[in-house]
Order: C-alpha cells, then structure tokens, then sequence
C-alpha cells in the first residue's frame, strides 16, 4: 500500500505539475533580482547532531508516554513477575538512553565555543 501511494504521487506529480521545463523556469527568483551568492549554505554539524539528540529523546518520550499510563494496569499485585519483567525492559531503555547522553555530553556535543 506505501509503494502504491508513493507510485501514485509520483504519477500525479507528472501529470498535473508543470509541463513547460527549460533555462528560464529553472532560475531562482528574488523579487526580480539576480541573486547574490549561492543558496547553498554550510552549517555546522554540531546543529544536527543536536537536532539528531532531539529526535532521540522525542522517540523516547514517544514509547515512554504508553508504557506509562499502561503499566498500572498490568500488574493486578505486587511482586507479579509480568509487571516486573516489562518494569525492567523500560529501566533498560531509560538507561540505555541516559548513558547515550552522558557520552554525548562528555564528547562536547552540546558545547558551542
């Protein structure tokens, strides 16, 4: 179904966008200046790897929030072992998740000098 609706916008894109192609309609516009410079511009790496940490903790907050509101129910008494045994998967990925930071912060990722 994804490569369907993917085949699919691509065709739609052919058939509806513009047919007229050439040196002109390839330009960049700046209200009506030539431009000045390139529009490719460098950024420092240090911004994606910090947007890269965001993503990482987002994702975790995205897998955290169900475990959450769900885990009070899945355990009916104390001690029972399928309440401790998904309590000690999440533990994992919190720490896992905690020690990928730490290192990031000891490389100076989230440092700008």
């Amino acid at each position: 179904m994804a490569i369907g609706f993917g085949v699919v916008n691509l065709l739609l894109t052919e058939i509806i966008g513009p047919s007229r192609k050439g040196e002109v309609k390839g330009k960049t516009y700046e209200s009506g200046m030539e431009p000045i410079g390139t529009a490719r511009r460098r950024f420092n790496v240090r911004f994606y790897v910090v947007a890269m940490t965001f993503l990482l903790f987002d994702v975790e907050i995205v897998f955290l929030y169900p475990w959450a509101t769900t885990f009070p129910a899945l355990g009916g008494e104390q001690g029972d072992p399928l309440s401790i045994q998904f309590l000690l998967r999440m533990l994992f990925f919190i720490l896992t998740s905690i020690i990928a930071f730490v290192y990031a912060w000891r490389k100076g990722v989230f440092r700008y000098d």
